[in-house]
């Protein structure tokens, strides 16, 4: 059987390619696709062709590369041993790729959708798991204080999600005006800029002494060192942003040793994969967790779709993700072909 799917065929292009599907293995889940989502700074590196791309890479670099790990459509066909999903089944999809069908390799990769949560919403649910891990992992208690310090697309998960978890309250920072007013919008407290010089003051102001929980989406050094800056005493921040770069230095003994900071490895994959914990729970459960908020109006990640297009706009999508620094949330729908 023969599909469609983007690859990133050289350093900067995509492509609209027809693939052969292979057959299904007994544990795996085809799936015809609905929607796809655009992360934009995991594929920004891989369309660019960096080698760090992940920590559990060999770093060699070939192309074409593909992309789009959390999407949604119809379950066509399981395998012999498939029993959770069915043919028809409207799912969640992780792990996938940004193509017209999927072979998923695991029906732990796809959630059945309740009534009332449509595809495009579903298509969020996989990249809303990263932030959601790692609240978990900072064990957040209603009534904590939290920072989120970088305002891309995994940055404005995390403020509903948050805010659903009782923090209060929730301070954003980037130093996009625009990303701050749509930060309030998504529900933050407070957005600051942190380039500006009484960044650290204003936010011990705000959360009365410090912040409880930072989530630093950035991966950028400098950004942690930020972070520091504004923790209160036994603070937790889970470093959710991929630093690829470790060329930056932190004060150890002074911003985390003496205050009794926690800094949490929060790479998605650093998580069980059969069997939720407290605090560390499986991608899986996770994603089943999100749909229920969806589904009963606790959350509505949709709201922050800013851009839907046809895969056959591909190359241009992908050419303004390389060059602009500051890109919105974008889908593909693949129902749309023309």
């Amino acid at each position: 059987m023969k599909t469609k799917q983007i690859l990133f065929t050289a350093p900067g292009i995509a492509e609209l390619c027809e693939v052969e599907l292979k057959d299904l293995a007994p544990e795996e889940v085809l799936v015809e696709t609905a929607v796809s989502s655009v992360s934009a700074g995991t594929e920004r590196a891989i369309a660019s062709g960096d080698p760090n791309i992940s920590i559990y890479s060999s770093g060699e670099v070939r192309f074409p590369r593909s992309s789009g790990y959390s999407s949604s459509g119809t379950v066509l066909r399981v395998g012999s041993a498939v029993t959770t999903v069915a043919p028809g089944d409207r799912v969640a999809v992780s792990w996938g790729c940004h193509a017209q069908h999927q072979v998923i390799r695991t029906e732990r990769n796809v959630c059945r959708l309740p009534d009332g949560v449509g595809f495009a919403e579903a298509a969020l649910c996989h990249i809303a798991t990263f932030p959601m891990g790692a609240i978990r992992k900072c064990h957040l208690e209603i009534g904590e204080s939290a920072l989120v310090m970088g305002l891309g697309v995994l940055g404005m998960l995390a403020i509903p999600l948050l805010r659903t978890a009782g923090a209060v309250p929730i301070v954003a920072a980037d130093p996009v005006p625009e990303k701050r007013a749509e930060a309030l919008l998504r529900g933050a407290d407070y957005a600051l800029d942190p380039y500006d010089p009484d960044f650290a003051k204003t936010v011990k102001e705000l959360t009365g002494g410090g912040v409880n929980v930072a989530i630093e989406v950035t991966g950028v050094g400098a950004a942690l060192n930020g972070v520091l800056d504004c923790m209160a005493k036994m603070g937790r921040v889970a470093l959710l942003g991929c630093t690829r770069n470790s060329d930056f230095t932190v004060d150890y003994y002074r911003k985390v040793h003496g205050p009794g900071i926690t800094l949490v490895g929060a790479h998605t994959l650093a998580r069980p994969e059969l069997e939720s914990a407290p605090g560390l729970w499986t991608t899986r459960d996770d994603v089943a967790a999100l749909l229920r908020l969806m589904s009963l109006g606790r959350i509505a990640p949709s709201e922050m779709i800013a851009e839907t297009h046809s895969p056959k706009d591909c190359s241009a999508v992908y050419a303004r993700l390389c060059r602009e620094k500051s890109f919105p949330l974008v889908q593909f729908d693949w129902k749309n072909q023309k």
